[in-house]
């Protein structure tokens, strides 16, 4: 079965938002729940998408830290399958963007 959810209250990442797709350990939570790991697959200064994350809830901000930073405040707008994808409440500064890409395992993109 496959499961699908977006939101109209979603707002679009900007598509002009440069893109990495690398690998990146990561520990998120939602309100005052325990710390859990998630691997970051794709991230740009504008969001993110994460693996699965059980019991999340769309009305709670989801807190996340990335190795380095301070956690940074993110909702979730979209799941499909085992991805959850995220916008920053603040958009990265291209910098901090650039550090973490500096510093993560980048990976190939699909050939195609």
């Amino acid at each position: 079965m496959r499961h699908e959810t977006s939101f109209d209250n979603a707002r679009p990442l900007r598509s002009s938002s440069r893109r990495a797709l690398l690998s990146l350990l990561c520990e998120v939570r939602q309100g005052s729940g325990q710390w859990k790991l998630a691997r970051v697959s794709d991230l740009s200064e504008t969001g993110f998408k994460v693996g699965w994350l059980p019991e999340y809830r769309l009305d709670k901000p989801l807190r996340i830290r990335i190795p380095g930073l301070e956690p940074l405040v993110a909702r979730i707008c979209w799941h499909k399958g085992r991805q959850i994808g995220c916008a920053f409440a603040s958009p990265l500064h291209v910098a901090v963007f650039e550090h973490i890409v500096a510093h993560a395992t980048i990976k190939e993109p699909p050939a195609g």
